[in-house]
């Protein structure tokens, strides 16, 4: 497994950890596949400031995804770069045709937990081949890409993008991003090092991403919502808004929907 591949740790351990506490996001699955398979992690990737931050993050896309499965009742839902993540379960999903797609290594690490239905396909696959999008027949896609922009470069992103919009009629997706600051500062100080992971690319502007797409953008959403960050208590919530809320954290990380 390479060093990109060993990310999809960090999340899972967030949202096993605050499902154990009971907060933020409720995820058996996550807290199953880390007593019996938890990556060791070691430094600022254990952080419990982190935790709350990555189940903080996957509550909002999950909030997102709901809301866009009862908008497009016969869309597909695409979740790219999906690791371990149990989103599928956590929404509910079975009316709608999932697909989560990974490379190869993480999909086969992700069938020891999860079984194929009828409504729920894995996908092996780098996120930014496309090819499996020719056999899909729904017009709306429903796209989630978290934690994954910032391992592909520019031009491959657009690249993705344009294959997506070409896809389908109508597409709703919602993406995180680190900012060009923040994956300058990726290469001395970022959870991801502790797994060896060092190339990481940053996105300011969210209209780059529009030019020759196909897509329009939508909105900027807020990450760490004020609602969420007080299921935290005392000290905790104090320390934790200082380090992922407000200007601090808009500084370092966006999360942008986009449309076609």
């Amino acid at each position: 497994m390479n060093n990109i591949n060993k990310t999809m740790f960090i999340p899972l351990y967030g949202k096993a950890y605050v499902s154990q506490k009971g907060i933020i996001l409720h995820d058996e699955k996550a807290e199953e596949i880390w007593d019996k398979e938890g990556f060791e992690l070691k430094g600022k990737s254990a952080s419990k400031w982190l935790a709350y931050y990555m189940a903080m993050r996957s509550r909002v896309f999950d909030e997102w995804t709901i809301q866009k499965m009862n908008e497009y009742p016969d869309a597909v839902i695409l979740h790219l770069g999906c690791g371990l993540d149990s989103r599928c379960i956590r929404v509910n999903h079975q009316r709608q045709l999932w697909m989560d797609v990974d490379f190869e290594s993480v999909i086969s690490e992700r069938k020891k937990f999860y079984q194929e239905a009828e409504n729920y396909q894995m996908i092996s696959s780098d996120v930014t081949e496309t090819a499996y999008l020719k056999n899909l027949k729904q017009k709306h896609a429903i796209v989630i890409i978290e934690g994954v922009s910032m391992y592909i470069q520019l031009d491959a992103l657009k690249q993705l993008l344009k294959d997506l919009s070409d896809s389908f009629e109508q597409v709703s997706l919602l993406m995180d991003c680190y900012t060009v600051f923040a994956a300058k500062a990726s290469k001395v100080k970022n959870p991801i090092n502790d797994v060896g992971v060092t190339e990481v690319y940053g996105l300011d502007d969210p209209m780059i991403l529009c030019h020759q797409t196909g897509f329009e953008f939508v909105d900027q959403h807020e990450m760490t919502p004020e609602f969420l960050i007080n299921e935290l208590q005392g000290i905790e919530k104090t320390v934790f808004k200082k380090l992922y809320a407000g200007k601090i954290a808009d500084k370092m990380y966006r999360l942008y929907e986009y449309r076609k």
